[in-house]
């Protein structure tokens, strides 16, 4: 009787998971970011239409390092997702499916949205 010397399945400490796949469950987790961020843009619009006093709380807690910290993965997930969705629009024009071109397209989908993100602050501030 022989005995395997691999799993039946493909598994967690074997199978090292795609690029491409980690791309598509960011696009994904990031347009959720997305939808939570414009709850606290929407919470930030509203202090300024209630008054000073408000819109003093919201700038303390949006001003707070904290705040910082939501403020700028919001704005990375916006430029990831938008950067990502400019690549799914090639995609729905047939272009990049290759697994070479899909991996490159994807690297350029992470540094424009760092860089952009980057920037956004940089001339933010």
């Amino acid at each position: 009787m022989t005995t395997r010397t691999r799993p039946l399945s493909p598994h967690i400490q074997v199978y090292r998971m795609p690029f491409t796949a980690i791309l598509s469950i960011s696009h994904r987790i990031t347009g959720v970011a997305l939808a939570v961020g414009t709850v606290v843009l929407a919470y930030w619009l509203a202090s300024a239409a209630y008054g000073p006093v408000a819109y003093g709380h919201a700038q303390a807690v949006l001003g707070s390092w904290l705040g910082k910290l939501v403020l700028f993965g919001w704005t990375a997930a916006l430029f990831y997702h938008l950067c990502n969705g400019i690549r799914h629009l090639f995609w729905d024009k047939g272009r990049g499916y290759e697994i070479a071109e899909a991996d490159k397209s994807g690297r350029m989908v992470v540094g424009a949205a760092a860089a952009l993100t980057v920037l956004a602050w940089i001339f933010g501030l």
